[in-house]
């Protein structure tokens, strides 16, 4: 059972080649694997430096690098990958990992073990090996109250909504998983489709996990597999909410489309409201207690409206803003 493996590398060749050198433990586990690269129309070098990393390396594992003459995304990229592949099994990987030996080899052997299962995750973690979250709950127009308002009372009345699920040492069934690292069987993508386009990115992966499940296919998270994850390496998005930054456009277009695809315009307008309510309840908060931070982005309570008229529109591609 061949396994191939989808990178989209965007002006990260660094991280990029470091995620490809953790790849090449794999030739002692005795995997039947390929490797695909689509860089994604990154013109910064990054295609100079893969060609020239290719050439120097000496693996069994087939590395094949791909150029796109466009950037259309995350998902368009691994896209690319996933109709240039041959595998029974397909690793989606960000170009910001480091795999830990014989972290494929145990997803291979997860998923051949549970032949119900479409999608097997790792454990994700920083390099000193403290775990990050990687399994969740759906996004429903609930979980924005919670996440605006930020406020123990609420989260904790509406605990069975909220989206991150604990860090578990066991092997858990979560309803989406991370995409920074999943292995997902070929049989879902012939039964449901490739990952949705019209995400530039952001939400793409909670949207193919829930057509998934939709379609009878369940995700196994199992947490012996260890898969070091940079976050923010690949996207500014983490990093610019840890600072109440203001986030790029195609993250509300993403979510926008996300919440009217699954809930119709009254559920993103109900998740619209929702947050509304929490920004209240935060700042009501922030009155008295000067030691409150509320968990709300710049300019968050307008973008949130980003196409509320029109989420099924086409996103406004980052390089024309």
């Amino acid at each position: 059972m061949k396994t191939s493996i989808v990178i989209v590398n965007y002006r990260t060749p660094d991280l990029c080649i470091q995620c490809l050198n953790s790849l090449l433990c794999l030739e002692h586990w005795g995997l039947s694997v390929g490797s695909l690269i689509i860089d994604n129309n990154s013109n910064d070098g990054s295609l100079d430096s893969l060609h020239i990393w290719q050439k120097n390396v000496n693996t069994f594992v087939n590395f094949k690098i791909i150029p796109s003459s466009v950037n259309k995304g995350f998902s368009s990229g691994n896209n690319i990958g996933i109709n240039a592949s041959d595998g029974e099994f397909v690793l989606l990987l960000n170009s910001d990992t480091i795999v830990r030996p014989g972290a494929v080899e145990l997803l291979v052997k997860t998923l051949k073990d549970n032949p119900q299962m479409g999608m097997a995750s790792p454990r994700l973690e920083w390099t000193d090996g403290t775990p990050q979250e990687s399994c969740f709950r759906f996004h429903r127009p609930i979980n924005e109250l919670i996440r605006s308002a930020a406020t123990g009372p609420i989260t904790r009345l509406f605990k069975r909504y909220e989206v991150p699920l604990r860090v578990s040492d066991n092997v858990i069934y979560p309803e989406w998983t991370s995409f920074a690292c999943v292995l997902i069987r070929r049989q879902v993508f012939e039964d449901i489709g490739l990952l949705d386009e019209e995400f530039f990115m952001y939400f793409e992966d909670v949207d193919f996990c829930k057509r998934a499940r939709e379609a009878g296919w369940n995700i196994i998270h199992n947490p012996e597999a260890h898969v070091v994850h940079l976050r923010g390496g690949s996207s500014p998005v983490k990093s610019q909410a840890a600072k109440k930054k203001r986030l790029p456009r195609y993250f509300y277009e993403s979510r926008s489309r996300y919440y009217h695809k699954h809930f119709g315009r009254f559920g993103l307008f109900r998740a619209n409201i929702y947050w509304h309510l929490g920004w209240l309840v935060a700042m009501g908060r922030k009155l008295f207690s000067n030691s409150y931070q509320p968990n709300i982005c710049e300019k968050q309570w307008r973008d949130i409206w980003t196409n509320f008229c029109n989420p099924a529109a086409p996103y406004i591609h980052p390089d024309n803003y």
